[in-house]
């Protein structure tokens, strides 16, 4: 018997189903339709409505920040926290590129380009040695300005990325950024629910992001979260992604250009069902990671672990083969035999759109893109 007939066998034990296993369905067990019904019988279906604002609440008090305010997606929420940062046309950010593209398209929206720094083989976020290796060699202060030499522009923010929940080296991250005066913003599209050092991931950068689209922990449908402790920046969040509109009974007067992005109460009302649920779903979660890491065990298997002083949520479970031909041949034999499993997103600097953008050592991005896959994640 193939590992791969092995790997399906077992996963079927664990869903006790012979039907199609998805990679990540959403569950659906408590107030859903009880609060999406509410808001439809309230006819406040859209950007106006009680849930919109109970949704920031119940979120801001989850991972322990002082303001989160709702967005229609992650990706829009990462182009307000990086508008919000200061990125301007002409500036560089750094990440990695070893993300989903929307991580790279937020800082294409701004008029900026992303700069590429390789990722830990072993937590798979953004490697503080790359990091600070790239920044020490490539740039200079100026005027208490991070530039890059070869290109003479502003490097202005930094967008680590909490890889399949994984959390990131946040303190060695945040050192390095403040010793080149670079901004960052947390990318936390993945991590509700996983902590580093005590602290929920999306809290230690001055901004962070959430996102709540179908495949996340918790959904609401399409949605996501700005997350910061800084008074002065959440109320321009929420003014910006209002369309900038100045507060009147019945006048439409706008200031500045904003934007469209306030997440619709139907939306926001699946989401405070959701939450209900959510310390549930990580508890599910974590137990289904610890399934496969036994299995993996036994079967000589690297099965991707949490980092050191960390608690992920195991958002995608992965599990790490020998090299490429190995995870061709095991993701066509899952897929064929209705297991879906699926490769890592395919680097950025490999896309046509991002091809030449700057970038140290990739390394560890190429070896550990061509070896993952992401195997059945879904709540237990």
């Amino acid at each position: 018997m193939t590992f791969a007939k092995k790997f399906i066998s077992h996963v079927r034990e664990i869903y006790e189903t012979d039907e199609f296993i998805p990679l990540h369905e959403p569950k659906f067990i408590g107030n859903e339709k009880k609060y999406v019904t509410d808001t439809i019988d309230s006819t406040f279906v859209s950007t106006a409505g009680k849930y919109v604002e109970a949704f920031e609440q119940n979120i801001a008090e989850y991972v322990g920040a002082k303001h989160a305010i709702a967005t229609v997606n992650g990706t829009s929420a990462l182009h307000m926290a990086l508008v919000l940062a200061g990125v301007t046309n002409g500036d560089l950010v750094i990440t990695q590129s070893f993300t989903f593209v929307a991580t790279c398209n937020a800082v294409r929206y701004c008029g900026a380009d992303p700069v590429f720094v390789d990722i830990d083989k072993l937590g798979l976020g953004m490697s503080p040695h790359a990091l600070e290796e790239y920044l020490t060699s490539q740039t200079i202060m100026k005027d208490g300005q991070c530039i890059h030499v070869e290109s003479g522009r502003r490097i202005k923010a930094c967008v680590p990325m909490h890889t399949f929940g994984n959390p990131v080296d946040m303190d060695k991250i945040i050192s390095i950024c403040k010793r080149f005066s670079v901004f960052i913003v947390e990318d936390a599209a993945e991590s509700l629910g996983s902590m580093y050092k005590g602290h929920h991931t999306c809290t230690f950068g001055e901004l962070g992001i959430l996102s709540f689209n179908g495949n996340k922990i918790i959904t609401t449908g399409g949605g996501g979260m700005i997350i910061t402790n800084n008074d002065e920046l959440a109320v321009k969040a929420k003014y910006l992604t209002t369309t900038a509109k100045i507060a009147h009974k019945w006048n439409y007067v706008h200031d500045i250009v904003g934007y469209n992005y306030r997440m619709p109460n139907l939306n926001a009302a699946l989401g405070c069902a959701q939450i209900e649920n959510l310390a549930l779903f990580v508890d599910k979660k974590r137990q289904l990671a610890d399934k496969y890491s036994s299995w993996s065990r036994e079967n000589g298997i690297n099965f991707f672990q949490e980092s050191e002083m960390s608690k992920s949520n195991y958002w995608l479970n992965a599990i790490i083969l020998d090299d490429e031909k190995e995870r061709d041949a095991f993701l066509k034999e899952t897929n064929d035999n209705g297991v879906m499993t699926r490769p890592s997103w395919e680097p950025m600097h490999r896309l046509s759109m991002y091809k030449e953008c700057f970038c140290g050592s990739l390394n560890n991005t190429e070896l550990m893109a061509a070896r993952i896959v992401n195997i059945p994640s879904s709540v237990i």
